[in-house]
C-alpha cells in the first residue's frame, strides 16, 4: 500500500516542472553496462550574480577501466551546457572568484601532484596556481579574490624528495634514479587506520593561505591535529575551520569543533579562538553576512555517535552561548548556509525517505522548506541574490540541476535525459508496514518491470549501509536492473535508520540483527502479503552494514534461497584492531577483553552452523571500513560445513568500488547468483570469465 500522507510538519511541495524529450523508439529494460552510461552530477556552484552555474560531472569509463571528472558551465536561463575541462584528465571542486571572472580547480595534471589551476571564465588554457610536494586536498576563495586558503596534509619525505627531484630535471640536472623499497610503517598513534588512507601516521592536515600575485604561502594552523573545512569571514581577516583539538589525544573521541583564526596568523596558529565547544562533533562552518555569527552542524550526544540526531545550530563569533535551531524537528540537517540578507539559515533535511532544503530563521522559530517533497536534494548553491539552485534526483531520474523560484523547480541540466528517455524503468513506491512490535516501518518497494497484478515473482530483499543511513526517493541503477529481470525488490528503513528520529535511529545500539532484523522481515511479509513476493522464491543481500545484516538474516531463517554478503563483518572481535572502528566499538560495545559477551551478541559468525544459505561472500582487498576478513572467515566456516558458498576478492579495491570492470563483475554475479539459486535457471550459479581482450 502506498503512503498516501507525509509527515505533517510542513506543507510546502515543489512541482518538478515537466521534462521534454524527442520521439524516441519503445523504452527498453535497463542493462548492466547502462550503468556507465549514467553520468553524476554534482558540486553546483553559482555565480555571484547567479547568472551562471558551475558543476562537475563524473563518468565510469569502462573502455578505459576509469573514473573521469569534467567541469561544466551551464546559464540558469537555459540552454546547452558547455565543457570547461578537456577529456582525459579529472578536474573537481570548481569554485568561482569572487568577482566572477575566473575559476580555480583542482585537477592532477602536468605530471603534478593535485593543485589548483585557474581557468578564465573567457576560455583559454587552465594556469596552475600552486605547486606543492604533496597534493592539495581542499581550497576556498578569499573574499577579495587575492588569496586562497588551503588545506594540504604535511608532506611525506618521499613527497619532498620526488619534488626536489623534480626540480632538478627542471634546472636540466641529472636526477639519480635510484630503487625505492618500500619503508616498514612506525605506528604510534591511537587511530592507526583509515579506509583509502591506509596506515596512519603523524602527518596531519593543515591550513595555509596562499597569495596568488606573490605566489607565496604562509601555514596558518599547525600542531598535531587535523584541520579541514575552511571558511573565509566576509571581511577577509579570519577563517574559520574544523579540528578535533581534544587533550591529550583526539584520537580519543569523536569531537571536533568549530575554531577562528587570523588569516595572517604567521605563527602557525599559534592563537585559535574557539566558537564551538559542544563535546560532540561540530562541522560545516558558515560565517553570517555580517561576519558576527557562525552557522554549523552539531552532534548533542558524543555517546551515541552516528546514532545521534545532527542539528543546526549558531554561535557568536566574539564569544557565547551556542543556539540550536533544530531541535523540534528531530531529524538529521546537514550543510548550513546564511541567507544573502543574514535573516535565515538553509540546511538540507534527511526526513522520511527524502532530502528536502529547510529554512529557519537565524532567532528560531518555524521552519520552512523551500524544496519539499517525495525527492532527494544531495546539494545546494546560494547565490548572493539570494537565486538557489538545488541537485535533485528523483525515484525515476539520476542527479540533475534545478533552479529554484516560488515553489517552482526547473530543470537547467539534462546530462541523463537522452539516456533516460530510452528506458522503460519500474517506479519505486514507498510504502509502510507494521514490524513484530507492531512498530511502522517504512520503505521502498520497485516492482518486476513486467508486473502484473495477481502474479507471484521472485524477490529480493536489500538491506542498507550504515547502519545509520536510509533508502531515498533518488534513482538507484541496482533495483531496476534487477526488476528489469523480473524481480520484485525490497528496500526497507528499518529501525537504525535515519530520516525517522533518533530514538527510531538508536534503537539498534548494541543490539545488531535483533530489531532491524525484525523490520526487514516485515517487508517481506508485507511483499508477500500483497501477493507480489513468491515466498518459495526470495534472495536477500547488501553492502557494508547490509552484508551484515544479510549475515545475521540466513543465520536466524532459512526463508531466502540466496544470499549476497559484501563488504560484511562476521567476528567482530577480530576487528578490533583490525579495521578503523576501534572508538565506535568501544562507544558501543565497551572493551572487548571485558565486555565479551556484548561483542558476541552482535557477531554472526557464532550462528554460522545455522546457515543452510547458499551465500556468495565478496569485498575489497584494501578495505578497512570494513575489511574481507568478515567475508573470508564466513565463507571458511561455511565451505567447512560443506554448504554451497563462494568468496570473491576485488584487488586493490577499497570499501566503496572504483574500477568500472570491478562493478560489472559484481553486477553480473548478483544474476548470476539469484538467477541460479532463486530463479532456478539453468545458468551456472558463476558467470564465465570473460573472454580474452573484454
Amino acid at each position: 500500500m502506498k503512503l498516501a500522507v507525509r509527515l505533517p510538519i510542513f506543507a510546502a511541495v515543489l512541482v518538478l516542472a515537466p521534462i521534454a524529450f524527442p520521439q524516441q523508439p519503445a523504452p527498453r529494460p535497463i542493462t548492466i553496462d547502462d550503468y556507465f552510461q549514467i553520468h553524476t552530477v554534482h558540486d553546483p556552484q553559482l555565480s555571484s550574480d547567479a547568472k551562471w552555474l558551475l558543476y562537475t560531472v563524473t563518468t565510469a569509463q569502462l573502455k578505459e577501466d576509469k573514473n573521469e571528472d569534467r567541469i561544466w558551465l551551464v546559464s540558469t536561463a537555459g540552454g546547452d551546457a558547455t565543457p570547461l575541462t578537456v577529456e582525459g584528465v579529472s578536474s573537481t571542486h570548481p569554485r568561482w572568484s569572487p568577482d566572477g571572472k575566473f575559476i580555480a580547480f583542482l585537477s592532477e595534471r602536468a605530471e603534478s601532484k593535485t593543485q589548483v589551476w585557474l581557468l578564465s571564465r573567457q576560455g583559454g588554457e587552465a594556469q596552475r596556481l600552486t605547486d606543492t610536494p604533496q597534493g592539495v586536498d581542499d581550497f576556498a576563495w578569499s573574499p577579495d579574490g587575492r588569496r586562497l586558503v588551503l588545506v594540504l596534509r604535511d608532506a611525506s619525505p618521499e613527497e619532498l624528495e620526488a619534488a626536489k627531484e623534480a626540480k632538478l630535471k627542471d634546472h636540466g640536472a641529472d636526477a639519480k634514479e635510484k630503487k625505492k623499497t618500500a619503508k616498514p610503517w612506525v605506528i604510534d598513534r591511537l587511530q592507526f587506520k583509515l579506509d583509502e588512507m591506509g596506515y596512519l601516521d603523524r602527518r596531519r592536515t593543515h591550513l595555509y593561505v596562499f597569495d596568488l600575485a606573490a605566489k607565496s604561502m604562509i601555514q596558518i594552523t599547525s600542531g598535531d591535529y587535523d584541520d579541514s573545512e575552511p571558511a573565509w569571514s566576509p571581511d577577509g581577516k579570519l577563517v574559520a575551520f574544523t579540528s578535533n583539538r581534544t587533550k591529550p589525544d583526539p584520537d580519543l573521541n569523536y569531537n571536533s569543533d568549530i575554531w577562528v583564526v587570523a588569516a595572517d596568523n604567521s605563527d602557525k596558529g599559534a592563537h585559535l579562538t574557539q566558537v564551538a565547544t559542544n563535546p560532540g562533533a561540530d562541522t560545516t562552518p558558515a560565517w553570517s553576512p555580517d561576519g558576527k555569527w557562525l552557522a554549523y552542524v552539531t552532534q548533542l550526544d558524543p555517546k551515541l555517535f552516528d546514532y545521534a540526531t545532527k542539528h543546526i545550530a549558531v554561535s557568536p563569533v566574539a564569544g557565547g552561548e551556542a543556539r540550536v535551531l533544530t531541535l523540534a524537528l528531530d531529524r538529521v540537517s546537514i550543510t548550513p548556509r546564511f541567507s544573502p540578507d543574514g535573516k535565515f539559515i538553509y540546511f538540507i533535511v534527511d526526513d522520511d525517505g527524502t532530502q528536502n532544503i529547510c529554512r529557519v530563521p537565524v532567532s528560531g522559530g518555524e521552519i520552512t522548506r523551500p524544496v519539499a517533497g517525495r525527492l532527494m536534494v544531495n546539494d545546494y548553491s546560494l547565490a548572493k541574490t539570494g537565486d538557489l539552485v538545488a541537485q535533485v534526483a528523483t525515484i525515476d531520474r539520476p542527479d540533475e540541476l534545478f533552479t529554484v523560484s516560488d515553489g517552482k523547480l526547473t530543470q537547467i541540466t539534462h546530462t541523463n535525459d537522452a539516456l533516460m528517455s530510452q528506458l522503460k524503468l519500474t517506479h519505486g513506491e514507498y510504502v509502510h508496514f507494521k514490524s513484530k512490535d507492531g512498530t511502522f516501518i517504512f520503505g521502498y518497494l520497485y516492482k518486476p518491470l513486467d508486473y502484473v497484478p495477481g502474479k507471484k515473482y521472485p524477490t529480493i530483499l536489500r538491506p542498507h549501509g550504515g547502519p545509520v543511513w536510509a533508502y531515498y526517493a533518488e534513482f538507484d541503477h541496482l533495483p531496476q536492473l534487477l526488476a528489469a529481470n523480473g524481480y520484485a525488490v525490497l528496500f526497507p528503513n528499518p529501525r537504525g535508520s535515519t530520516g525517522y528520529g533518533e530514538k527510531h535511529a538508536k534503537a539498534i545500539f548494541a543490539d545488531w540483527g535483533n530489531k532491524d532484523f525484525q523490520d526487514d522481515m516485515a517487508m517481506v511479509d508485507y511483499a508477500v502479503e500483497q501477493g507480489i513476493a513468491d515466498p518459495d522464491r526470495l534472495g536477500v543481500g547488501g553492502w557494508s552494514y547490509g552484508g551484515i545484516s544479510t549475515d545475521f538474516i540466513i543465520a536466524q531463517t532459512t526463508r531466502f534461497k540466496a544470499a549476497i554478503s559484501g563488504a560484511g563483518g562476521a567476528l567482530f572481535l577480530s576487528d578490533y584492531g583490525h579495521d578503523q572502528y576501534q572508538k565506535d566499538y568501544e562507544l558501543e560495545l565497551g572493551h572487548p577483553w571485558e565486555n565479551k559477551a556484548a561483542w558476541e551478541k552482535v557477531s554472526p559468525f557464532y550462528k554460522v552452523a545455522n546457515i543452510t544459505t547458499p551465500a556468495l561472500f565478496m569485498g575489497g582487498d584494501i578495505d578497512w571500513n570494513v575489511p574481507i576478513l568478515g567475508g573470508e572467515q564466513m565463507y571458511q566456516a561455511l565451505k567447512r560445513l560443506g554448504r554451497s558458498t563462494e568468496l570473491v576478492v576485488y584487488p586493490g579495491e577499497y570499501h566503496e568500488f572504483k574500477t568500472p570492470s570491478h562493478i560489472k563483475d559484481r553486477l553480473e554475479r548478483y544474476l548470476a547468483w539469484y538467477g541460479h539459486y532463486v530463479k532456478g535457471d539453468s545458468a551456472p550459479a558463476t558467470p564465465p570469465p570473460p573472454k580474452s581482450g573484454e
